[in-house]
């Protein structure tokens, strides 16, 4: 894509992200904009994704990281989200009876309709919006969700932080379970990498610690996956999508929570690591955007905790 159409793009785009709450964090490396939480103005209002930590934009040594991959927009649309954003597996879902309620982390209580099963990319009606309590400051912001139900309580906080003089955007999470029934879900950030504008294709590469393993009938005729790494044979169109699901060969330690994402193009790179270890990985992109979805186990009894973080660091590779 020129670089004319690139920063058209992302001028259009940060026009008309300008009338939603947002929020701007910085360091001397890293500059970052959040759009808000808000169940009546916010940008995201669908019930797939936690509303916390929508990022349109980050920068770091003049390389893009984030931004829009979509062409239209509706603020309840599953997909009309952007940056390091996570999805948490539903629950009392499947107990609940149609026309009863269950929960998503990070959404609150959703009606249940009749359906034959839970799908992700539906739009829920949300009867309880629970409350948000949002602390901004120049180089985090903290989002505290608090949902009070019968059966699933939680408080809820996620941490956006810049480190201070480091290339390092930490992603800081707090889940206390403060119902009658044990928190048993899962969590996985899709991670929608649009770097500098580059279409994906041949020089875009992710990097694992460990020899991925993935079904050779999904690989096609789009990616490579050799050793411990996807690539590229060729450029995506608009309406093709790559999706590698149940990739495999990662241990059972937080070790193997370590992958790279590089743009030989353009010179961006960012390394992604994990305190907990993977339950699952998928991969997916799109013509715009690529995506690792790192998954991981939450169990949670009533009255405990979990904490866990996650951590970014970008970084510039020379190209020739």
């Amino acid at each position: 894509m020129p670089i004319v159409l690139i920063l058209l793009f992302f001028s259009v785009q940060s026009e008309a992200q300008n009338e939603f709450p947002k929020a701007e964090i910085k360091n001397s490396l890293i500059k970052a904009k959040l759009l808000l939480p808000d169940k009546e103005s916010g940008y995201y209002r669908g019930t797939r994704f936690d509303w916390s930590g929508v990022m349109p934009e980050l920068v770091y040594n003049g390389h893009t990281y984030f931004g829009q991959w979509y062409d239209n927009y509706e603020p309840t649309w599953h997909d009309a989200i952007m940056g390091p954003v996570e999805e948490f597996a539903p629950l009392g879902y499947t107990e609940a009876d149609p026309g009863g309620n269950f929960v998503k982390i990070g959404v609150g209580v959703l009606h249940k309709p009749e359906e034959e099963r839970y799908d992700r990319f539906n739009y829920y009606t949300i009867e309880d919006y629970g409350r948000w309590n949002i602390k901004k400051r120049s180089e985090q912001v903290s989002f505290t969700h608090n949902i009070e139900h019968i059966d699933y309580s939680y408080k809820y906080r996620k941490t956006i932080r810049l480190v201070p003089g480091k290339p390092l955007m930490e992603i800081i999470h707090l889940l206390k379970n403060t119902g009658q029934r044990t928190i048993q879900t899962n969590v996985y950030n899709h991670n929608f990498f649009v770097m500098d504008g580059t279409f994906t294709g041949p020089g875009l590469e992710v990097n694992f610690p460990f020899d991925l393993k993935a079904d050779p009938q999904r690989i096609g005729n789009i990616t490579d996956v050799i050793d411990n790494k996807i690539a590229f044979k060729r450029e995506l169109g608009a309406e093709e999508r790559v999706s590698l699901g149940s990739l495999s060969g990662f241990g059972n330690s937080a070790d193997s929570y370590d992958f790279r994402i590089e743009n030989r193009k353009t010179g961006a790179g960012v390394r992604i690591t994990g305190d907990k270890p993977l339950l699952k990985l998928i991969f997916w992109a799109s013509q715009k955007v690529l995506s690792p979805e790192p998954y991981i186990d939450i169990r949670i009894e009533p009255g405990q905790e979990l904490t866990w973080k996650v951590v970014y660091e970008f970084y510039s590779i020379d190209i020739k």
